[in-house]
């Protein structure tokens, strides 16, 4: 008999929540469910139950809180060396969210308008090694990855100085100082930043990061 453990639900509607808590108990023997309803709360619970006995055993993740992104609580599970999976349940399904949420270590990906007893059927997959996917976000991934775009050798739309700028910026470095490690001034390094977001079309370091990471570009 598999021990008691608990399921992590980050939602703020309590509707939802107790939708979730019947997917879960139909998903998953001996499992839980405990509620957070905004970023902070899930990061305390989090923190809190890698030093409790009953374990955290699957994250049902929403992204859109009331104080930030489901995707930042992903990120601080996996920066905690943590192999929880982190599964988002949510009503986006556009590709920024599908992406961003993957690149910062999702296990899958649910669309909450998909039927109780099949989220459930999607979940119970996961201990068999099976992320579970919503058929609409298969789709998309397949789709996305079968385009020309994808396909496209982005990286050789940046030339040299360009790419020397990116690598920098993916490690953490600021304007001024990236500007230091290449020698140039920080209005030269900030126009290579603003043609980099323009070729790579994105708008911030965060979607940066994100998309050339996606595209092999770092």
């Amino acid at each position: 008999m598999q021990p008691e453990s608990v399921c992590l639900i980050v939602e703020d509607n309590i509707e939802t929540q107790n939708f979730l808590a019947q997917v879960v108990q139909k998903a998953f023997r001996n499992c839980t469910a405990v509620f957070a309803k905004n970023l902070g709360e899930a990061v305390r619970q989090f923190e809190a139950s890698l030093n409790e006995k009953k374990p955290i055993r699957i994250c049902l993740v929403d992204l859109g809180l009331p104080d930030g992104s489901g995707i930042e609580f992903i990120r601080k599970v996996r920066a905690a060396g943590c192999d929880v999976p982190c599964v988002v349940a949510t009503i986006y399904d556009g590709d920024d969210y599908l992406f961003g949420a993957l690149s910062a270590g999702a296990s899958g990906y649910i669309v909450k308008s998909d039927d109780e007893e099949y989220m459930a059927q999607l979940l119970a997959r996961i201990e068999a090694g099976e992320p579970p996917l919503s058929p609409s976000i298969a789709r998309r991934l397949l789709g996305y990855f079968q385009s020309e775009k994808v396909r496209e050798p982005v990286a050789d739309n940046l030339s040299p100085r360009e790419r020397e700028t990116l690598h920098l910026l993916s490690q953490g470095k600021t304007v001024p100082e990236s500007a230091r490690a290449m020698g140039l001034s920080p209005q030269t390094v900030a126009g290579y930043v603003k043609i980099i977001y323009q070729k790579l079309h994105v708008s911030n370091r965060i979607e940066l990061i994100n998309e050339a990471s996606r595209r092999g570009i770092i």
